[in-house]
């Protein structure tokens, strides 16, 4: 094949956190279905967590691959566990990865923004190898923490929980310094891996966000090519996405199915979020309270030793069958897209934002870290399908967590999302247009696809200028 016919190559290095690794595999493996050759570039430990998909992706005739990367015999590199933070040093492939690019010219490489020092080591080999960033968050996250630091509105106040007003965006956001990130290495990292790129690719769709959308676009060469997680259409693919899951799936769906429509209420808070001991009984007292049927997902907060509360709670769930708790890592997606989940309790991550509008569910925010606080306000004050618990303080991943949201106030949410009222029957119905809106832009002709095909064929076009400069 010349180089023309052959498919465009396309280069994927994601980060080693679940939240950033999972959609980057996916993003991989749409553009495979569109066409391009994609290759993973990993290490072996964190390659077993997608290597199955990838198996059946080439089983059904995609161009998808994984590339591993060698290192020393002593060398490794923890958390495959998912549960690696931003701050997690990945700098030991940074050798083997200028390896590899010596030896291969992809049409492009997309890499982590996390990947702190990839920028450099990528653009100082000078092999004219186009450098994507994936930044993990949406357009309006972006375009919020931008005009922060640009406008420096959190300095006009007085304390620290005196709302501000951001300035500069398409509605009215009101944040406090409070739910600032009280650090800016994201920001700076980001910024420093955005210089010199060839462009952004983003997990979104134009339909969610438009307004921030073309905000985004105004500084930032993007394809707005989300939601990824669309590509995942088996159970298989659902089931094990991230990891295996701690109970076989067909327990969960019968479950699932013995509740009415849009009844169950799923929570989790992701990969990498801690929540305090005391703060979990909160939680299984309000939930308890709300007679609402759930699916709990926890991690062992407990250390391995459950309180006698917590102990007797799961037991009564259990025959009362009005909770299911997953100790450990569940297949979101599946849940998520059953027909009796009619909420999401969600800390407010990128991916299981994304994730909840597209399977049409609406929300109760808990933000924590990161910037789930910009995304909580995307959810409640834009798309306004989503109701907050009420958290107001932002933790990092190395600080202790606490209690901060009462019983009262989790029960609140619950029936106020889940309670009939029409409050929740008009949020329900904005949620479900809205997944209808991110299915249709994935498929033939929609937003997303068209911008997963632009950039392909950019990226071929490119080659072939190349190619005729190199004839010449």
């Amino acid at each position: 094949m010349d180089s023309v016919s052959s498919p465009v190559e396309m280069f994927f290095f994601p980060f080693v956190g679940g939240g950033h690794q999972i959609p980057m595999i996916d993003m991989a493996r749409m553009f495979a279905a569109h066409g391009a050759k994609s290759t993973i570039i990993s290490t072996h430990k964190h390659a077993l967590s997608f290597r199955e998909s990838i198996l059946r992706d080439q089983k059904s005739g995609h161009s998808i691959f994984i590339t591993i990367l060698s290192l020393p015999d002593d060398a490794d590199l923890s958390d495959t566990d998912m549960s690696a933070t931003p701050v997690t040093d990945t700098s030991m492939l940074e050798v083997p990865l200028k390896k590899l690019l010596l030896q291969r010219k992809p049409d492009c490489i997309v890499h982590d923004m996390f990947h702190r020092w990839a920028a450099d080591a990528i653009d100082n080999l000078e092999l004219d190898i186009p450098r994507i960033v994936f930044n993990g968050n949406g357009c309006f996250a972006s375009c919020v923490r931008d005009n922060i630091s640009k406008f420096k509105p959190h300095e006009t106040v007085n304390s620290r929980y005196e709302p501000f007003v951001v300035p500069g965006l398409a509605d009215r956001i009101e944040l406090t310094r409070s739910q600032l990130p009280a650090f800016q290495f994201v920001a700076d990292g980001m910024q420093k891996s955005k210089e010199n790129c060839y462009g952004v690719v983003v997990n979104s769709f134009y339909e969610l966000e438009p307004a921030y959308v073309e905000q985004f676009k105004k500084q930032n060469k993007a394809w707005i090519v989300g939601p990824v997680s669309l590509c995942n259409r088996n159970i298989s693919d659902k089931a094990e996405r991230g990891k295996k899951a701690a109970i076989d799936e067909q327990s969960i769906l019968n479950w699932l199915d013995s509740k009415a429509p849009n009844s169950v209420l799923f929570i989790s808070f992701g990969s990498a979020a801690r929540l305090a001991q005391e703060q979990i009984l909160e939680i299984a007292y309000g939930l308890q309270a709300s007679n609402q049927p759930f699916i709990w997902v926890i991690r062992d907060v407990f250390k391995g030793e459950r309180t006698d509360f917590f102990s007797r709670f799961e037991e009564k769930m259990k025959e009362s069958k009005q909770g299911l708790i997953i100790n450990g890592w569940a297949p979101q997606l599946l849940i998520l897209e059953h027909g009796s989940v009619g909420g999401f309790m969600t800390h407010c991550g990128w991916n299981s934002t994304l994730e909840g509008v597209s399977c049409g569910v609406p929300m109760i925010t808990w933000p924590i870290s990161a910037e789930q606080f910009y995304n909580e306000k995307l959810v409640t004050d834009v798309l306004k399908i989503g109701v907050r618990v009420g958290t107001l303080d932002w933790l990092s991943w190395n600080m202790e967590p606490r209690a901060s949201v009462g019983r009262d106030a989790v029960e609140a949410a619950v029936k106020r999302l889940l309670g009939g009222g029409e409050e929740g029957v008009e949020m329900r119905n904005k949620a479900r247009l809205m997944g209808e809106m991110a299915k249709k832009a994935v498929e033939g002709g929609g937003s997303s696809y068209n911008n997963a095909v632009a950039l392909i064929k950019e990226l071929r076009d490119r080659r072939r200028i190349d190619d005729i400069k190199y004839a010449a």
